[in-house]
């Protein structure tokens, strides 16, 4: 009797620090997760500044008007 108590204790000890590693996993991959989504957005912000975000058509719309300009 004993001993199984002790080997139950001993279950929920390593059921514990399972769950407390899975826990510690998931907050470093949600902290990652939250990093990746700033760079995202300053990389996004970053391009529409420069130009870079812009669809073929703009772009070709910007051409005409140049040549247009030009003329």
């Amino acid at each position: 009797m004993d001993e199984e108590k002790m080997n139950l204790r001993l279950d929920v000890d390593v059921q514990k620090l399972e769950a407390d590693k899975l826990s510690k996993g998931k907050n470093k991959a949600e902290e990652e997760l939250d990093s990746l989504k700033m760079d995202y957005k300053k990389l996004h912000l970053s391009m529409r500044i420069v130009g870079l975000g812009k669809t073929s058509e703009q772009c070709r719309e910007e051409i005409r008007e140049e040549k247009n300009k030009a003329n």
